[in-house]
């Protein structure tokens, strides 16, 4: 049970977020809107960082 719950958090929950937050970043800079920028800039970084901060609790 142990490796499906890192395969989601290392591998899948990662490239979800990844793809969002470059969606809201490409949204927010072509609408001007400030708001979508820095929440896909801070969705992106949360992406890169999640898979350390919950596998290293996880195992």
């Amino acid at each position: 049970m142990a490796i499906v719950g890192t395969t989601i958090f290392s591998h899948i929950l990662p490239v979800v977020f990844g793809f969002l937050a470059i969606v809201m970043i490409i949204s927010g800079s072509l609408e001007e809107s400030k708001t979508k920028l820095a929440l896909g800039i801070v969705l992106f970084i949360m992406a890169c960082a999640f898979p350390y901060v919950v596998l290293s609790v996880l195992v």
